[in-house]
């Protein structure tokens, strides 16, 4: 599996609501600032994740982007899937029939594959606000670790 731009840039935006105080909306331009992320990209990443379900816009002055529900509701997995990311192995590979090796290495492949995308839609974004909340007050910010 590789992780490309897109899925970097939609966890750091979807991490970042989860860091708002109530979940609140928040505009592109905060995120983009805050996370140093290019605010025309990051719309269109955004309207991906809304179309999916995993954020809502709201219109007008304090409007923005907000988790549409419980950071503890949105895993990794569903984040990577909602912008295009792909989490199975490639190329696709039909082991040699004759080969035992080529058995073992696509067993073991797949394997590995299975586990990676069970830890993905395992660990949600609540897991990720613990360990920023923790990290920031490892380095004596003042946080708040209610989700």
């Amino acid at each position: 599996m590789k992780l490309t731009t897109r899925g970097h840039y939609s966890v750091k935006a979807l991490l970042d609501l989860s860091l708002q105080p109530g979940y609140g909306p928040t505009s592109v331009k905060a995120i983009a600032t805050r996370q140093d992320l290019p605010a025309p990209y990051l719309e269109k990443l955004l309207i991906e994740l809304r179309r999916s379900g995993l954020v809502q816009s709201v219109r007008g002055a304090h409007g923005g982007y907000q988790l549409s529900r419980a950071p503890a509701q949105i895993s990794l997995g569903q984040i990577l899937e909602a912008v295009g990311e792909t989490i199975e192995p490639l190329p696709r590979h039909t082991p040699d029939a004759e080969l035992a090796e080529d058995w073992v290495t696509f067993t073991l492949w797949h394997r590995l594959h299975q586990k990676l995308k069970e830890a993905l839609y395992s660990i949600t974004l609540a897991d990720l606000y613990y360990d920023a909340r923790s990290w920031q007050a490892a380095q004596g910010e003042e946080t708040s670790f209610v989700v």
